[in-house]
């Protein structure tokens, strides 16, 4: 299952569930109101979204601020008769689209992350040579973001569930066992069926560099090709204590 509305920029602050957005919009009225004033060129107010759908003021101000407090509308506040000063009347609250876009999937799904790895590798003077760097560096951005100073301390079992983890908050979905972790998810699935042989390589160098980037050391990876999983396999090194 794929949910797409598409808004959001780059900088959506994390807090904003995607899950919960969706959810949101299952209620008729509400998605009525997000359609009206994702719609419109303006920034419309409260008596203008509900004239527009039929319902009473009060009602679209409650759904309108609850599409507001999952980031899918933006606020403002502007007098609308364009006057200024004593006796000109409060401003009114104002709606508009935001910025924000969702993508939600059962299972995960991070086609985006991928797009942007390629392109990013387009523009260099040999993409297929700097696709892998550039996935590493992208990994070891994400594995520095859940770094900790202690991390190199770990045994070789803990290292493997550090990463096992933070793997798990970008949909690989481990299975951990003493000595191993497998990936029961692609994020790229569709990809990886198509272009094995770019895909595949791009994925395993963005979780070395995610490894590398969470500062432990006690890890190996290596490529095994199952059908509807991760090809990535993760193993701890045996001259690391466990």
């Amino acid at each position: 299952m794929v949910v797409s509305v598409i808004q959001r920029g780059p900088g959506q602050p994390p807090e904003f569930s995607d899950v919960a957005a969706v959810a949101a919009l299952t209620d008729p009225v509400r998605l009525k109101l997000y359609e009206y004033v994702a719609g419109q060129a303006d920034a419309v107010s409260r008596d203008q979204a509900a004239e527009a759908i039929g319902v009473d003021r009060h009602i679209a101000a409650f759904h309108l601020d609850r599409l507001a407090s999952e980031g899918l509308l933006d606020v403002a506040f502007r007098r609308l008769s364009g006057k200024q000063g004593p006796g000109a009347g409060r401003p009114a609250k104002l709606y508009s689209r935001s910025a924000r876009q969702i993508q939600f999937s059962l299972p995960p799904r991070h086609y985006d992350v991928a797009a942007r790895l390629f392109a990013e590798a387009l523009t260099a003077e040999n993409p297929a040579g700097a696709l892998g760097e550039i996935a590493r560096a992208h990994g070891q951005f994400l594995g520095a973001r859940a770094w900790h100073p202690q991390a190199h301390k770990l045994s070789a079992r803990r290292q493997l569930e550090r990463a096992a983890t933070v793997l798990a908050e970008y949909g690989y979905e481990p299975a951990v066992t003493s000595r191993q972790a497998t990936l029961r998810n692609c994020p790229f699935d569709a990809l990886s069926r198509d272009y094995r042989p770019v895909v595949c390589p791009m994925n395993r160098a963005m979780i070395d560099g995610l490894i590398s980037g969470l500062g432990i050391d006690g890890i190996t990876t290596e490529e095994q090709q199952r059908a509807g999983q991760c090809c990535v396999i993760l193993t701890r090194r045996a001259d690391v204590a466990s």
